[in-house]
């Protein structure tokens, strides 16, 4: 097994990288289709990372649906010809934030151990 420590600097990446891409918007989004698929792609790598992390650092924090997030991970992975592009916005607009600051949280309570 992988130090989890690892799977923390794979979700920050990932944030960090969607954050990037979407800076310019929901228009932007919406209209260029190599964003979509970098935003779409890091997604279900930060989704995979968190199912990866351990469920004690999870339990810290039961403000975030941790099952959710994998659920989205597999829809991402498998039911990708059916993804709607409202609902991915929804998410990086919505959730995405929320989740950072869990990651941070987590990073800070566990990186030492």
């Amino acid at each position: 097994m992988k130090d989890p420590r690892v799977y923390i600097i794979h979700i920050r990446d990932c944030i960090s990288r969607i954050e990037q891409y979407t800076v310019e918007g929901e228009s932007a989004f919406f209209e260029d289709l190599k964003t979509q698929d970098a935003v779409i792609r890091n997604l279900e790598v930060m989704c995979e990372s968190i199912s990866l992390l351990p469920e004690e650092w999870k339990n810290c924090h039961l403000e975030m649906d941790w099952s959710g997030i994998v659920g989205f991970r597999n829809m991402l992975a498998h039911q990708y010809l059916g993804l709607e592009l409202d609902s991915i916005w929804d998410v990086v607009q919505n959730y995405l934030p929320n989740l950072s600051l869990a990651i941070e949280a987590i990073a800070e309570e566990f990186w030492n151990q």
